[in-house]
């Protein structure tokens, strides 16, 4: 092997190959070796590639001596070099294996199994994807949207073999209004269910009934069951019913997001509120137009001249001043260190509420009686309740990004890869990069 093919080889990154390479136009023409380099300017450059060593199963990884058929040359698009697209040109063979008696074409070292980019390629695809639109990263790289798609899906697949399996201890539930996207669909809810103490979406299923969340519990192990601790859910009782008709989940938890806890009571406070101030008379009707948004947000994120306007709305009527107060007080009920501490808090806010003449505040009542066993349990046990609606947030990003996605297996894939996030520094980028570079095998056991 001469200077230039040793060099090309060292390049191409893969021991056992022999290299040779040359120009080829748009038009699939091949350029000749005296052409000028200015003539070579958007010339794509082509690696043909020669084994030297024998094939190897792609199934077991095993030296083949026999070959089984020879199949046409297949091109790789790689990454470009000097401004110039790369394509690995190379004609496999079908082996024949002694150990596993496969018949399939043999294992290529810088591509997986039908995918015509190599692994390099994808993962630097991946990492561009992340941040830019997949359009903008299949005009940069001169590839089309579908194949940055399927570069990106396989680059994750190959992260998430490198990861470990994490037992499932404390899970989070939630339902996701899909709005207008479902607008055709029957189902207009998604579940998705996370692991807490990461923030990772674990599953994601169609409605919101007992039977979509069942049915995901019908596929844990008793093992896996016996791990969990507690289940984080909203208020939403066919939740809940569906972890109680579990048998193997008696001794699970059951713990209430504190944030639709707070939601229910803001909701109660905006019944009132309209009531009190659009339906009272015009005068109030001007005073309270515009200020629904007052007395949704926390007392302690108002500026002064904030609570100073809240203040005299406030002052206009006890009544809306008894149920801001009740809210504000179940805001710091929630927030309460132990469990006796939140006990005694959610009683005071019972005994406020418990009047009949006042509906909505009495409706706010019956809600926090029925689940008084799964707030006060925030006390005791202190969930990432806060993971649940950050993955909302990562959800809708993605969806943006995406213009809206078809396949949900895909879609949690990616955002799982979102949550995690290992391209977030210099060196998770380039462990992520390193995946790609590896050869599936070590070049000693060759044959």
């Amino acid at each position: 092997m001469g200077q230039r093919s040793r060099t090309l080889a060292q390049i191409f990154g893969f021991d056992g190959f022999k290299v040779d390479s040359y120009f080829e136009t748009a038009g699939g023409a091949r350029v000749a070796e005296s052409v000028p380099p200015a003539l070579l300017i958007g010339a794509t450059l082509v690696l043909s590639v020669t084994r030297r060593w024998l094939p190897r199963c792609a199934g077991c990884g095993r030296a083949c001596n026999v070959v089984h058929q020879r199949l046409s040359t297949r091109r790789w698009a790689d990454m470009s070099w000097a401004a110039h697209p790369v394509v690995i040109e190379f004609a496999p063979v079908r082996v024949r294996c002694e150990r596993c008696g496969s018949h399939g074409a043999e294992l290529i070292a810088w591509a997986d199994r039908h995918q015509r980019q190599t692994r390099r390629f994808q993962q630097h695809l991946a990492v561009c994807a992340m941040s830019m639109p997949i359009s903008h990263v299949a005009a940069l790289y001169g590839t089309d949207w579908a194949t940055v798609r399927r570069a990106q899906d396989a680059a994750i697949e190959r992260w998430e073999r490198t990861r470990a399996p994490r037992p499932l201890r404390q899970v989070g539930v939630d339902e996701k209004y899909l709005g207008r996207r479902a607008k055709h669909r029957v189902e207009k809810f998604i579940t998705i269910v996370s692991d807490l103490q990461t923030g990772e979406p674990v599953w994601i299923g169609h409605g919101r009934r007992e039977e979509t969340l069942a049915s995901w519990l019908g596929t844990l192990s008793k093992d896996q069951k016996a791990r969990i601790v507690l289940f984080a859910v909203d208020m939403h009782e066919p939740y809940a019913r569906a972890i109680r008709n579990d048998a193997a989940l008696t001794h699970a938890v059951i713990v209430h997001d504190p944030f639709h806890v707070a939601k229910r009571a803001g909701e109660a406070v905006d019944e009132l509120r309209r009531k009190v101030l659009f339906r009272a008379g015009p005068e109030l009707r001007a005073l309270g137009r515009g200020k629904r948004w007052l007395f949704l947000r926390a007392w302690i994120r108002l500026t002064v001249e904030q609570r100073q306007t809240i203040g005299e709305l406030l002052v206009a009527n006890r009544t809306l001043m008894h149920a801001y107060t009740v809210k504000e007080q179940l805001r710091d009920v929630l927030r309460a260190e132990t469990k006796s501490e939140m006990v005694a808090g959610l009683k005071s806010v019972l005994r406020r509420t418990a009047r009949r003449a006042n509906v909505p505040m009495r409706k706010l009542h019956d809600s926090l009686r029925s689940h008084f066993d799964a707030i006060v349990a925030l006390g005791e046990h202190h969930p990432p309740t806060g993971r649940i609606e950050a993955l909302n947030n990562n959800w809708e990003t993605l969806v943006r990004r995406g213009r809206g996605y078809r396949d949900l297996p895909r879609l949690m894939r990616r955002l799982r890869f979102m949550v995690v996030n290992p391209i977030r520094g210099r060196h998770g980028v380039e462990r992520f990069l390193a995946l790609g570079a590896t050869p599936p095998f070590p070049s000693q056991l060759a044959a």
